[in-house]
C-alpha cells in the first residue's frame, strides 16, 4: 500500500491521465477536467478506501455521481487493487479536521440500521428521484436540498433511504455527528426534557453543537402537539441556519398534514419534497431477486413465472412482497422441502395469502369505477357519464388511467365502460393523467391512495 505523498500523487496522476483520455472524445471533456478535477488529489488510503479531495462541493457531487466507477476502475488498473473511492470537497475535509463534538445525553435510543444502504436499495421509476436526491445529500450534507422530505404510504422505502443517508455520511465523514430518530422518539424526548430540571436552552444547544445531520422518521407524529412543534421549529431553524442537514419522512406531503404548524409547513417546502410511489412490476421483480439472494438462495432455483406471480400479486408495498417471499421460503425449506420452486409449489405455499387477497374482491373495471367515484364523492353514473365539470372530468380520467394501468384493458373497451367514448378520447385522458402526475403531488398521492384501496 502506498504510504508517501509522492506515491499518492503518482497514482492520482495516472488516474487523471486515464480520465482525461476518456473525456477527450467528448465535446465538453476538457471543460469537465478543468472545472471539476482541477486541484484534486488523493488525501490518504485507509484499508480498501481511497480518500480523494476535490475543490468544491459541486465538484464532489458531480464526480461522485458520474465518475466514481471510472475512478475505481483506473485505480484498479494503476495499483492492481480494488479500492473504493471516497470523494470529498476541501470544505468537508476541513470539517473533518475539527475535533468531534462531545455528545450530550439526549436520544439514548437513536440508531442507524447498518443493513439499510444505498447499495441494497433497488432503484426504479417509482423511487429514482428520492434515491438520487438522497445520494447527493449524503455526498455534501447541508449544501443542497435542505431540508429533504420524502413521503409515501407505508413500506415503500422511506426509512431505508433515511438510514442509507446516515450510513453513507458516517462512512464518508466519520467525524460528523448523525442523529437518526423517529418522530415518536422526538416527542418522548421533548416531554422528558420539558418536565425535567434541565436548562431550558440545553436541547436546542445540543442540536446546534452536537448534531451535523438530523434524520427524523414519520414526522407526521408531531402534528397536533403544539409544544413539541414549537420546539421542533426552534431545532429546525437552529440546524438550517448553521448549515446542518435535515432529512424527514412522512406519510403525507406537508400541505396535507392537517394540524401542522404553518411555519413548519413553509419551512418544509422551502427545501425539496419528493414522493415515493409503489414499485412497478420490473422493480418488484428486482427487489424479489435481491431478497432471494440475500436469503442464501439462488434466483435460478425459482421458475420465472413464480417471480412474476409474486411481483404482480403482492406489490402493494415492499413489506407485503417480502412477507410473501418469506412464506414461500419457509414452505420450501421446512414444510415441503424442494430444490426447484415451480408455480405449483408457490400456489400451495401461498394459498392462504392469495385467498385472503381474493376475499377483498376481484379487481374489475366496475370495482375501479366504483372506488374512484366514492373517493371523489361522486356516483358511478356521474363518473361514466358526459358531464364535463373539471372536477368530474379529472376523476374520470384518473379512473381510465387506473383501469389501463392495473388491468391493461384495451382503450376501446375502456371507452365502452364510459358511455361509449371512442378510444382516442380515452388515450387523451390517460395521457393527461400521466403528464399531470409528473408535477402534481396531490394527484400522485390520490392515485397512490386509490391503488391502496384497490389492492
Amino acid at each position: 500500500m502506498p504510504e508517501t505523498l509522492t506515491q499518492l500523487n503518482e497514482i492520482w496522476s495516472s488516474v487523471l491521465a486515464k480520465m482525461a483520455a476518456k473525456l477527450s472524445s467528448q465535446p465538453d471533456g476538457k471543460r469537465m477536467i478543468d472545472s471539476f478535477f482541477a486541484g484534486s488529489h488523493i488525501d490518504r488510503i485507509e484499508g480498501d478506501r481511497v480518500y480523494i479531495t476535490v475543490s468544491t462541493g459541486l465538484a464532489a457531487v458531480v464526480i461522485d455521481k458520474n465518475y466514481k466507477a471510472d475512478i475505481a476502475s483506473y485505480l484498479r488498473e494503476t495499483t492492481g487493487t480494488d479500492f473504493v473511492p471516497v470523494i470529498s470537497s476541501q470544505d468537508q475535509v476541513k470539517k473533518e479536521l475539527v475535533t468531534p463534538k462531545k455528545p450530550i445525553p439526549f436520544f439514548p435510543t437513536a440508531y442507524l440500521n447498518p443493513q439499510f444502504t444505498f447499495d441494497n436499495f433497488v432503484v426504479g421509476p417509482s423511487n429514482n428521484e428520492p434515491y438520487q436526491a438522497s445520494v447527493m445529500i449524503a455526498s455534501t450534507p447541508g449544501r443542497m436540498f435542505n431540508p429533504l422530505l420524502l413521503y409515501s404510504e407505508s413500506g415503500l422505502g422511506k426509512t431505508h433511504l433515511l438510514h442509507s443517508i446516515g450510513n453513507a455520511v458516517k462512512l464518508k465523514y466519520p467525524s460528523l455527528n448523525v442523529l437518526c430518530v423517529s418522530a415518536a422518539d422526538f416527542v418522548d424526548e421533548y416531554v422528558s426534557y420539558a418536565t425535567s430540571e434541565k436548562d431550558e436552552n440545553s436541547l436546542p444547544k445540543y442540536f446546534r453543537e452536537s448534531v451535523d445531520v438530523f434524520l427524523i422518521d414519520d414526522i407526521q407524529y408531531i402534528v397536533g402537539k403544539k409544544k413539541t412543534m414549537e420546539m421542533f421549529f426552534t431545532v429546525f431553524e437552529t440546524l438550517v441556519n448553521h448549515g446542518k442537514q435535515i432529512v424527514m419522512t412522512s406519510d403525507q406531503p406537508p400541505e396535507r398534514l392537517d394540524g401542522l404548524d404553518e411555519r413548519l409547513k413553509t419551512r418544509f417546502t422551502q427545501g425539496l419534497v419528493l414522493p415515493i410511489q409503489r414499485p412497478d412490476l420490473n422493480t418488484s421483480k428486482q427487489i424479489l431477486e435481491m431478497k432471494i439472494e440475500n436469503n442464501g438462495s439462488n434466483v435460478s432455483d425459482f421458475d420465472p413465472d413464480v417471480i412474476s406471480f409474486l411481483a404482480s400479486r403482492f406489490s402493494k408495498n415492499v413489506r407485503e412482497l417480502e412477507g410473501a417471499l418469506n412464506r414461500l421460503l419457509f414452505y420450501v425449506i421446512n414444510v415441503s422441502p424442494t430444490k426447484h420452486v415451480t408455480m405449483d409449489v408457490a400456489g400451495k405455499a401461498l394459498q392462504t395469502l392469495v385467498s385472503a387477497k381474493e376475499e377483498k374482491g376481484e379487481l374489475t373495471i366496475e370495482r375501479i369505477i366504483s372506488t374512484v367515484a366514492d373517493y371523489y364523492s361522486l356516483t358511478p353514473s356521474q363518473l361514466t357519464g358526459r358531464i364535463r365539470v373539471s372536477r368530474i372530468a379529472m376523476a374520470r380520467h384518473i379512473a381510465m388511467y387506473l383501469i389501463r394501468l392495473l388491468l391493461d384493458t384495451p382503450f376501446i373497451k375502456i371507452g365502452e365502460a364510459f358511455g361509449g367514448k371512442d378510444h382516442a378520447t380515452v388515450i387523451n385522458g390517460v395521457k393527461k393523467v400521466e403528464k399531470t402526475l409528473k408535477t402534481d403531488k396531490d394527484m400522485a398521492l390520490a392515485i397512490s391512495e386509490l391503488k391502496s384501496k384497490l389492492s
